[in-house]
């Protein structure tokens, strides 16, 4: 563990930072072959996994433990894609804090499973465990941070091209290649995705939801300091939003109770190394801002309490040089846009984007 010395300093920096620069801011059974319902709508869902290492090769300066690591994911959409040996067009659904792959793919609920849904529309998608949440696990939570974790996902998307993943399990079996790759990010994990999209130059477009590198609100930076300090303490796991009753209140909006209770169950403690390195992931996202090329599209919920009024479009704003941006806003929703009452229109905002923009 991190002397407590250095802990106390990188809380400070995190708080300096954060009221200066306002900004935002596990998983579930793994399964192997599709359920009966799955089977009747043609959409089919096999765990994966990536070899990677625990590097940060990004503008973000944080350190890592330079070691090998499984990250753990599961791959959703149309049997004739999963099942072939390419696919037109995989989706990377990235995660947050606190979350997993789970906020994408809650298949208990299955209105409110973005992966699923995008899969009955004939996307395809890999829903990760980042490393240190759900599956991906990590012994010490100190060990990563968050410009590894956008080093981490170049590393799964080169290994999506060129297929060099695997179906544990499964030996001679080889999952789909992409021919292009769209990242989807929620919170933090839109601001992983940036940085990888800025750093690397490998993906072809960015869906971003409930991200803003100079917007976030009071209650979001109080929470991300609550969080360090915990860190501070000696902890190398610790929780974004400290009781089931906070996390809710930060993710939703207008969610059924069913959907709610299900994720207060799996709130997520995050990696220390995650929490404490917020304030330079805060400043390198928004300095790569305007090195996006690819079309983006930016989502937020109307009554998001992460996010401070007049964001959105300051953000919008800064990817200067973009393909193209398109900023909607679902109204009456919360943060977590997947699993609030309105995701069928969520869901159909991005399959509209992804077909208008790539097809």
């Amino acid at each position: 563990m991190k002397h407590t010395v250095v802990r106390l300093a990188l809380v400070t920096l995190v708080a300096t930072l954060l009221a200066g620069v306002p900004a935002t801011s596990a998983s579930a059974g793994t399964a192997t072959t599709a359920t009966t319902a799955e089977r009747g709508s043609r959409v089919i869902t096999r765990t994966v996994e990536f070899q990677v290492v625990n590097t940060n090769a990004t503008r973000v300066a944080c350190e890592a433990d330079q070691q090998a690591y499984r990250v753990r994911a599961r791959i959703v959409g149309p049997r004739r894609e999963v099942l072939s040996p390419d696919a037109p067009r995989i989706n990377v659904l990235v995660h947050g804090l606190a979350t997993g792959s789970w906020f994408w793919n809650l298949r208990s609920k299955r209105s409110f499973d973005y992966a699923t849904q995008l899969a009955r529309r004939g996307e395809t998608s890999v829903v990760i465990d980042r490393l240190g949440y759900g599956a991906s696990t990590l012994p010490n939570g100190d060990d990563t941070c968050l410009g590894a974790q956008a080093d981490m996902l170049h590393q799964i998307v080169q290994k999506l091209y060129s297929g060099l993943y695997v179906y544990p399990g499964r030996p001679g079996i080889d999952p789909p290649k992409a021919q292009h790759v769209v990242l989807h990010g929620h919170g933090v994990g839109a601001a992983i995705a940036q940085v990888e999209s800025a750093t690397f130059q490998d993906v072809d477009g960015l869906v971003l939801m409930s991200w803003a590198d100079a917007g976030s609100s009071q209650r979001a930076v109080e929470e991300a300091r609550q969080t360090s300090q915990l860190c501070a303490t000696g902890d190398d796991y610790a929780r974004y939003g400290q009781t089931n009753r906070e996390f809710r209140e930060l993710l939703f909006a207008t969610a059924p109770a069913g959907v709610q209770r299900k994720a207060a169950r799996l709130h997520a403690a995050n990696p220390c190394g995650d929490a404490l390195s917020l304030s330079q992931m805060l400043a390198g996202s928004e300095a790569l801002a305007d090195e996006i090329k690819e079309p983006v599209l930016l989502m937020y919920g109307g009554k998001d309490v992460l996010i401070r009024d007049g964001a959105a479009q300051d953000q919008a704003d800064s990817y200067s040089a973009a393909e193209s941006v398109t900023l909607r806003t679902i109204a009456g929703a919360g943060s977590a846009l997947p699993l609030e009452r309105t995701a069928g229109k969520t869901q159909r905002q991005v399959v509209r984007w992804l077909r208008s923009t790539f097809n």
